[in-house]
């Protein structure tokens, strides 16, 4: 059963109003000599596409641009959009009366229905989508070919050809292009432009892929925490999903994107990025394929000394213990869990709109038995971190968590997207010092850049139809920078956004802390560094926190729900939250994986369940 507290997204997707709102920002980016001339815009959607050498279909996810333009999922459509401005008109102002967009779908074709779905009727697609007509695509050379007849000043406006990663035209309509007034130097700045703001119904979409992405990274921390305090086992063939564990990052992604894909999304926004352990130091880790870091479980050694052994094996297979009760003493290939963090950055689609958020969560090991620990004479006071944050982890957390709420307080229409990044450095180093990470004077190792090598990126991007939303907008190629910009240039070097913001703008939030070795290593002579206190730290790999932000007109609004401060990670990662709810009488609560049994009561059918656990 899907959820219901997302945000109800009424009436049919705007796609008039964002060609209403192309038009007019091409009309300002044309030549002040064309702006009287007819206007045409022509797209094509996303075909079927195939992997190498075969006859399977890869997932369909629609082009942006065409979406935006129509809302139309359909493969194999295009879209034709004219604009017959009045002589009266304003140059620069679009009158809506002179602007007409036809969309063209496939008709049914009787063959191809026997494999896949039939396309909607004409008149299915005249109620579905918001277009001023609706035709076949086999009326497309005709209508195209007479309106260029009418009006033969036109301009066409196509998006650019190869190399670009656009869809190409039909060949049918070839002749016709290369008769015409084609030009491809305006529609996709036009575009970018204006998908860089979204409307209410742009926001309630990326609301709502927000909220499912959301439940999903909770849903990985309660998994976590679940079950923290049961011995870490081998998974076996067949699990049902109320037996599933998190015993790797794999284990992770298939909970994350199973829970989306319970909500009703189709596609991730991306690839998601689930590392944990030092993995986490790489940013767009997308392997995914690692068991969590394993260490040899203490033993006695005969001489009342706790010994680590080195024996060869992930896993606790249980032999260990079997062993321990008969003599005493844990087996070598017997491990234990080390405590780590677990950094997962994945976000859903709703509808082709992205989400985008990250979380780090500490990952609880089993703990010894009582039995296990009474055969040690000095048994640890810590194996792993019992479902909370070490304390070299916990540290770095807060500081992302600092330097994130400190930019979210400070997001406004008007400040440039530079001071943002700058604040996040400068708040990097004021608490490197407190931790006596960094030494030296607070303004002298700011200057000095060398936090650079522990936050490389930048501090966020416009977020929309795709997660990395409009490059030529979000960082124009002119770019108009505050003067304290040039100070710090190795700050910049990888913004994807780089102008002042604007009410309606939607972006992320996502500072973060990382101990990669590639990073560290031009930096390993540098003053400003406490090298001895830095070896203890980079065992946390990394740490990122991140959140998706609309700018309002007077500050920000926060479209992410997930949980992210310290108290309530831990309470989820440790199981606490669980107990705390059994004990005011709420039972078990709700189960962790409600969200995926619940499909495997659908099938199974009411009354069946899912057996015993």
């Amino acid at each position: 059963m899907a959820h219901t507290d997302t945000p109800d997204i009424g009436g049919r997707y705007p796609a008039r109003a964002h060609a209403l709102k192309v038009l007019q920002k091409l009309l300002l980016l044309l030549p002040h000599e064309d702006r009287h001339k007819p206007q045409l815009i022509l797209l094509h959607s996303k075909p079927t596409t195939f992997r190498d050498d075969t006859d399977r279909e890869l997932p369909h996810r629609q082009e942006s641009n065409f979406y935006y333009l129509s809302g139309c999922t359909l493969p194999a459509s295009a879209l034709l959009i004219s604009y017959l401005p009045d002589q009266a008109d304003e140059p620069a102002a679009v009158n809506d009366a002179n602007v007409l967009s036809t969309l063209f779908i496939p008709e049914e074709d009787p063959l191809e229905v026997l494999w896949s779905p039939a396309p909607p009727s004409l008149d299915e697609a005249e109620r579905a989508y918001d277009a001023g007509a609706v035709r076949h695509t086999s009326v497309l050379p005709h209508l195209l070919g007479d309106l260029l007849g009418a009006t033969p000043d036109a301009l066409l406006h196509l998006l650019p050809g190869p190399p670009a990663p656009f869809p190409a035209l039909p060949q049918n309509i070839a002749p016709l292009l290369a008769a015409a007034h084609t030009c491809t130097a305006y529609l996709l700045p036009a575009l970018h432009q204006a998908r860089l703001t979204k409307d209410a119904h742009e926001v309630a979409l990326i609301r709502r892929a927000n909220a499912i992405s959301s439940r999903a990274h909770e849903l990985v921390m309660r998994l976590l925490g679940q079950y923290a305090g049961e011995r870490w086992t081998e998974a076996r063939e067949g699990e049902m999903p109320g037996e599933w564990r998190i015993r790797k990052e794999g284990d992770a992604e298939a909970v994350f994107v199973a829970s989306c894909r319970r909500d009703d999304a189709t596609h991730q926004a991306y690839l998601p990025i689930v590392a944990s352990s030092v993995r986490a130091a790489t940013l767009h880790y997308c392997c995914n394929d690692k068991a969590f870091s394993w260490g040899p479980l203490p033993r006695e050694n005969g001489h009342g000394h706790v010994q680590q052994f080195d024996g060869p094996g992930l896993l606790g297979t249980g032999r260990g213990e079997r062993e321990q009760h008969a003599n005493g003493h844990a087996e070598e290939g017997d491990k234990y869990l080390q405590a780590q963090v677990l950094l997962i950055d994945a976000g859903c689609e709703w509808n082709c709109y992205a989400s985008d958020i990250t979380r780090v969560t500490p990952v609880r090991p089993a703990p010894l038995s009582v039995y296990q620990r009474a055969q040690l004479t000095h048994p640890p006071p810590q194996l792993g971190n019992a479902g909370h944050f070490s304390k070299e982890a916990r540290e770095i957390y807060r500081i992302v968590l600092t330097m994130q709420t400190e930019a979210i307080a400070a997001l406004r229409p008007g400040l440039h997207w530079d001071s943002v990044q700058y604040q996040c450095h400068a708040t990097l180093v004021r608490e490197f010092l407190k931790l006596g990470l960094f030494v030296g004077e607070e303004q002298a190792v700011l200057t000095s850049g060398v936090s650079t090598a522990f936050f490389p990126h930048g501090v966020g991007h416009s977020l929309g139809l795709d997660v990395h939303d409009v490059p030529s907008a979000s960082k124009p190629l002119v770019e108009h920078v505050p003067e304290r910009s040039a100070e710090n240039p190795a700050f910049y070097t990888y913004l994807r956004l780089r102008l002042p913001l604007q009410a309606g703008m939607v972006l992320t939030v996502e500072p973060g802390i990382y101990f990669s070795p590639h990073q560290l290593a031009p930096v390993r002579a540098s003053p400003h560094i406490n090298h001895s206190l830095l070896a203890t730290y980079e065992p946390v790999g990394g740490v990122r926190i991140e959140d998706v932000l609309l700018i309002t007109p007077d500050g920000c609004e926060n479209l992410t729900t997930a949980v992210k401060d310290v108290a309530a990670v831990e309470a989820l990662a440790s199981g606490a939250a669980a107990a705390a709810a059994v004990g005011k009488g709420k039972g078990r609560g709700p189960r962790v994986l409600d969200a995926i049994e619940g499909g495997a009561e659908k099938v199974l059918g009411a009354g069946r369940g899912l057996g015993s656990r």
